[in-house]
């Protein structure tokens, strides 16, 4: 299969279109054609997707199954992966046709509901695969319409507001990037990503208006991608369109939000900041550091105080970007290795705790933690899977949230101790707001009247949740597959950021150390 990136990639827009064009009428059996075809799709690009990973080779670091075709204006379609996307593109495939099965009782505008996670699917997995500047951008932009949509039609009473904060924080936040691309097209004279990282950016100190930039157009130039993929991720202070995006979305766009869109933030990072400006991403890194440390520890105490459970959960996933943030420029095999492999475990963990609180919403129509307690007495199935969830994000040991983290802080230990320890006591506190709110809502006794007659899980909704523990269980017990494929791309990562800090003469002994004895 020739085109089987493109295939995988487009296949969900294709049937959005057959949904746009096709279908007609809005009563019940229109609602349920919109629903089986939008699983069918899903399910078809990640059964397709599956040749992706199979046909991957983890030794070759290079990019993998590329498709390169001139496109418009001598631009070009380039797309390809390597073992840093390809586990994004299967956590991508592998996560919406669980958001279509957990949508099946929306019953307003179903047929456009379904259109806007097809089309957004398309647009998630063009930002993971593509090679070209204009491309990766078109996709990256183009994926915050239909999310918009999502918050603003079929979100809480608030939804207006917090479509367009989260508009208009992430649009903004990508302007300086485009500007940047802009900048690098005129000294690299390409948009070919393959040749930007290979291309050495200038790094020489200048200044301007008296200041001193250190690293010169290299630190500028990722300044200006840190804007964009720093409210991607989301970090501390731009982390706040998330909380209310996250209260106000539909359940299924929630997890979405958490399980894939937030990882395109640390996906940037690796892809774009890391190799192509090694000597600007040196020179940030303590403040990267300083960011990463007080978004899991500001943002995790935020968590303890929440009423809501959305909003408690959203501050968490900030809390738990920033061990990915702090792993990624600890710019070591471990770290790296952690920061990727915490994004793969938080897509699944994040995702399965935002479908519990859509579980028993439906039933009470309420977030408020204080209107639950007890429901172990009636939903043990609920218990069961929300307490293995709840767990896994604290990171207990046995479940996919422990390699991440603990992978991150060995990673960040050998460059800066100190950071460590700070990031050490988000795990403390992660166990604090998890553990606080399962004994709110689970445990106790039945009091209240309204929770005297809700009902368990359906046989739907386990099925929904039953591959999220698989995967939640299987990476925490036995990591080695996920950490094979990415290890090679992510071992040249390494040494290629190492190689351009030498030749910069700004190598750090204790980073290249680590590396060596890795």
């Amino acid at each position: 299969m020739g085109n089987l990136l493109s295939i995988v990639t487009f296949l969900p827009a294709l049937a959005a279109l057959i949904l746009a064009l096709f279908l007609r009428g809005d009563d019940a059996a229109a609602n349920r054609n919109a629903k089986w075809l939008a699983l069918i799709a899903t399910g078809a690009t990640f059964l397709i997707s599956l040749f992706i990973l199979f046909q991957f080779d983890p030794s070759d670091t290079g990019f993998q199954m590329v498709e390169d075709r001139d496109w418009l204006l001598g631009l070009k379609y380039k797309m390809g992966v390597d073992g840093i996307s390809v586990l994004f593109v299967m956590l991508t495939t592998f996560i919406m046709p669980l958001v279509i099965a957990a949508s099946w009782d929306v019953s307003h505008r179903v047929k456009e509901y379904m259109i806007a996670f097809l089309v957004l699917e398309t647009l998630m997995l063009g930002v993971f695969m593509a090679l070209d500047l204009v491309l990766f951008y078109l996709f990256f932009e183009a994926g915050l319409i239909p999310m918009f949509l999502i918050i603003g039609i079929w979100g809480g009473k608030d939804r207006i507001y917090a479509s367009f904060k989260f508009f208009l924080y992430t649009f903004l936040g990508s302007v300086l990037m485009l500007v940047a691309m802009v900048a690098m097209f005129a000294e690299a004279g390409t948009t070919d990503i393959e040749q930007l990282l290979t291309h050495n950016f200038a790094s020489e100190t200048f200044s301007v208006l008296g200041i001193q930039i250190i690293g010169g157009l290299q630190t500028l130039l990722f300044i200006a991608f840190f804007a964009s993929f720093a409210v991607k991720m989301p970090m501390w202070p731009v982390h706040t369109w998330l909380p209310e995006a996250h209260v106000q979305a539909p359940t299924a766009g929630s997890v979405v939000l958490a399980a894939i869109l937030l990882k395109m933030g640390g996906y940037g990072f690796l892809r774009f900041s890391l190799p192509m400006f090694p000597v600007g991403s040196d020179v940030m890194a303590n403040f990267v550091f300083t960011l990463s440390v007080i978004a899991i520890v500001y943002t995790s105490l935020v968590a303890l105080v929440q009423e809501d459970m959305k909003k408690l959960i959203a501050y968490s996933s900030v809390a738990h970007m920033g061990y990915v943030t702090m792993g990624i420029f600890a710019a070591n095999q471990q770290g790296v290795d952690g920061a990727i492999f915490q994004m793969i475990s938080h897509g699944f963990i994040s995702g399965a705790l935002f479908l519990c609180v859509g579980v028993i919403y439906d039933r009470m129509h309420t977030r408020e933690i204080d209107a639950y307690g007890g429901l172990v007495n009636r939903m043990p199935a609920y218990a069961l899977i929300f307490m293995l969830f709840t767990m896994a994000n604290v990171g207990l040991p046995g479940t996919s949230g422990f390699i991440g983290e603990f992978l991150t802080l060995m990673g960040i230990f050998q460059v800066n101790t100190w950071v460590a320890a700070g990031a050490a006591t988000g795990v403390i506190l992660s166990a604090a707001y998890a553990l606080w709110l399962y004994r709110r809502v689970v445990m106790g006794d039945l009091i209240k009247e309204s929770l005297k007659t809700i009902k368990d899980m359906t046989a739907r909704e386990k099925a929904i949740f039953a591959p999220l523990v698989v995967m939640t269980i299987w990476m925490g017990v036995y990591p080695a597959p996920i950490l094979d494929r990415i290890g090679p791309s992510v071992e040249a990562l390494v040494s290629q950021y190492d190689l351009a800090l030498e030749s910069a003469g700004r190598s750090s002994d204790v980073r290249v150390a680590a590396s060596a004895e890795n």
